[in-house]
């Protein structure tokens, strides 16, 4: 089906996304890495890069660099699960801008109880129901922002619970790129009956085998569930093993085998002390599979701040045993609110450190000696020492009816307080039937013999030609069902927001449109209790709705502490009444030097009449502060309380080009009157139309200034690269008009 290419500067139609859904189908399956090599970026040669985006949005330091976007050569995760996924889908775009190019949803933990796929499910608590409405929906959204950002985006969720091969099915025929499966995740998680969750898992693998998927495991959640993360490295490793060999013998290829590493460790922890050692271990014993890295979240509070450092620790050893996919858990994780802003500030924590220590390891290397040889040597061997000891109980079946996963004591050593299942107990116990002698099954990517060569011998490897192809090859017989509950859908979701899409109204959000949610940050020379009762009842009295404390951090015990409120707002904004601020042109800073070299100027500058403020002035124009000084402009600054005489007279004696007035002071309009007084007196001495004049302070705008006779005017976040670009058009207009 023909779809209309995104235009950058509209916002995405979702109504359009959800028109004519029944007859969508993804226009690629399977899993795409990053095309990897050199890149070089202004004057800046990358080594482990990837291909640069079409369209992106780059780090806010790229302005002093050209504006380059260099992109790390490990495919970059975004999760992104709000529960409203027509809202999710604005959110994907936001984060494609910003790097990610594996876009993960995450379930509702309900769903894993689910026998059967749903179809028709209102919006998720703490993640998305997967319906194929939602994933189609958004499947067809990403197609579209690939096209706009010139790279495939990995769509990805979790084939897991036991209506495991049933997703699997779905995420085959709707194009999901990637999925977490490990039947280790059901049973000990999520109490599923072993057996069950082994003879789904071979059938959910053989599917993704199938259709090219990439397979994530969940090895990672006995990071997330041990009393001390830090003692269960040993148990991750043989439960990396474990999945991996059997995703392996199933079919996987073992370039699209992941392993979900999470370093167990976290500050104030001697953070890699603990976590480099076991990335050694882990890539070491792995290496003919793909690493994907996630942060710590289970030692994650409220602080972004904290976050954010650990993040940029366990990128750092990302770098140091290259990885190949880098997860970005948003650093507001701890508030378990999936917030825009902090997802995009997870991407970009990510782009900035790992082009940060790009080639790291030509520049340093891990010690073939010493305590991180031996403390990886040692993880390891605990590891080996626990796949030896399971295979004496019996079995993984055994071990687990034992407990010996997640115990609280570092391997060997046992406190007997581990998961404990029982083989013939859990969610579908008894449930899995041995197939009947004459048991056939025409369809593809089923794990076992499928007993179709007694209806047709030519049918052994293609078993679905039996019925002219399945779903798989046939996508025009899937059933397709849009949503059934008419008290909660996607429509009515879209009903209530639809006064903020594309109209001039507008509403502050934090994960849903038209939410209304704002965050204050606030100090009080408070005790903490008493500082969080105080901050709420400040947010209430702002007229905040629902207001509440969302972090709280001690600066003292009794002089004060900083508290983090949010709340909702109960207006809209209308935008048609909105005074916008003029956009300004600018040169790249390559061209202006240019052009200054070529053409040198001079600007005399400084604060008119009995206005002694100077600071501004100075920032736009000493090169230490990137002012005009720093692009070869000559300035000659005549101080604060300058007579508007002195300026003209000033630029006559230079032979300046143009003359910087700022001028803060407004009461009686002496702003203005200051401004018309300087063009009136270049105009007296016959030289107005040879000088560029420029008024600037806080409370002049372009509008304002050139009201008053000024070439140009200039307020508050001005640069000198904003005044010379200026300066270069008008002096290139007065040059064309010599001419």
């Amino acid at each position: 089906m023909y779809m209309k290419n995104l235009d950058p500067n509209q916002k995405l139609d979702i109504n359009n996304i959800l028109k004519d859904l029944e007859h969508y189908h993804p226009k690629r399956h399977g899993w795409t890495w990053r095309e990897q090599g050199p890149q070089k970026m202004g004057p800046f040669d990358f080594t482990q890069s990837s291909t640069p985006l079409k369209r992106s949005i780059p780090l806010q330091s790229a302005r002093f660099l050209g504006g380059i976007d260099p992109q790390p050569d490990a495919v970059v995760t975004a999760e992104i699960a709000s529960g409203r996924f027509e809202d999710d889908i604005r959110r994907m775009r936001m984060a494609a801008y910003h790097g990610a190019d594996h876009i993960m949803v995450i379930r509702t933990a309900g769903q894993s109880h689910f026998d059967g796929l749903l179809e028709g499910t209102p919006q998720g608590i703490g993640g998305i129901p997967i319906t194929r409405k939602q994933i189609r929906a958004q499947r067809k959204a990403l197609d579209l922002i690939e096209e706009e950002v010139g790279r495939p985006i990995n769509y990805h969720s979790y084939v897991s619970g036991i209506a495991g091969p049933e997703i699997a099915v779905l995420f085959a025929e709707e194009g999901v790129n990637g999925a977490h499966q490990d039947p280790q995740y059901n049973v000990l998680y999520r109490n599923i009956n072993m057996i069950r969750s082994f003879v789904d898992a071979a059938e959910s693998k053989k599917i993704l085998a199938y259709d090219g998927i990439a397979q994530i495991d969940g090895a990672h959640n006995a990071n997330a569930t041990a009393r001390d993360a830090w003692k269960v490295m040993p148990e991750i490793l043989v439960q990396h093993a474990l999945n991996s060999v059997f995703s392996e013998l199933v079919g996987i290829k073992p370039e699209n085998i992941c392993l979900s590493s999470v370093p167990p460790a976290a500050p104030p922890s001697p953070d890699l002390r603990l976590n480099l050692p076991y990335a050694v271990a882990l890539r070491e014993f792995f290496d003919k599979y793909k690493i994907r890295a996630q942060m710590n979240t289970k030692y994650m509070d409220s602080s972004t701040r904290e976050a954010t450092v650990t993040h940029v620790l366990n990128l750092l050893i990302s770098r140091l045993t290259s990885a190949d996919i880098q997860s970005t858990i948003t650093p507001d994780e701890g508030r378990n609110v999936p917030w825009h802003v902090y997802n995009i500030e997870a991407l970009d924590t990510t782009k900035q450190a790992m082009m940060g220590m790009d080639d790291l390891l030509s520049m340093v290397n891990i010690k073939d000696e010493g305590y991180i040889v031996e403390k990886k040597r040692e993880i390891q061997e605990r590891a080996v020492l626990m796949l030896e000891e399971i295979i004496e109980l019996g079995g993984y079946y055994e071990a687990v009816e034992a407990g010996m996963f997640v115990d609280s004591g570092e391997y060997p050593e046992r406190n007997s307080d581990g998961i404990k299942r029982a083989i013939d107990g859990g969610i579908g116990a008894g449930s899995i039937i041995k197939r009947d002698k004459d048991y056939m099954a025409p369809v593809t990517a089923h794990f076992g013999y499928n007993n179709v060569a007694q209806y047709d011998s030519k049918a052994v490897d293609n078993p679905s030609d039996l019925i002219e192809g399945s779903t798989f090859e046939v996508p025009e017989k899937i059933q397709y069902i849009d949503e059934l509950d008419e008290t909660d859908n996607v429509y009515l979701r879209m009903e209530a927001t639809k006064k903020y899409r594309d109209t001039k109204f507008a509403k502050p959000e934090v994960e849903w449109l038209g939410d209304g949610v704002v965050t204050v940050d606030l100090f009080f020379p408070l005790e903490e209790r008493v500082a969080t009762e105080a901050a709420i009842k400040t947010g209430e009295k702002m007229n905040l709705v629902d207001v509440e404390a969302i972090h709280k951090e001690q600066l003292h015990p009794s002089e004060g502490t900083r508290i983090q409120i949010k709340g909702r707002v109960d207006f809209d904004i209308d935008t048609s009444e909105l005074t916008l601020p003029e956009l300004l042109d600018t040169m790249s800073e390559d061209d202006v030097f240019d052009y200054i070299k070529h053409h040198p100027m001079k600007v005399v500058a400084g604060t008119g009449g009995n206005d002694e403020h100077s600071v501004g002035m100075r920032e736009v124009l000493d090169i230490k502060h990137g002012g005009v000084e720093k692009y070869g402009i000559e300035y000659e600054y005549l101080g604060t309380s300058v007579p508007i005489e002195k300026f003209v007279d000033a630029a006559i004696e230079m032979n300046a080009d143009a003359i910087l007035m700022s001028t803060i002071i407004s009461h009686d309009n002496t702003h203005y009157k200051n401004m018309r007084k300087l063009h009136e007196y270049a105009v007296e001495r016959g030289v107005r139309d040879k000088l560029i004049l420029i008024g600037g302070g806080t409370q002049v705008t372009p509008e304002i200034a050139r009201k008053n006779k000024m070439d140009q005017g200039f307020g508050r976040g001005t640069t000198g690269l904003h005044i010379a670009s200026f300066l270069i058009k008008q002096h290139k207009a007065l040059m064309s008009d010599e001419d």
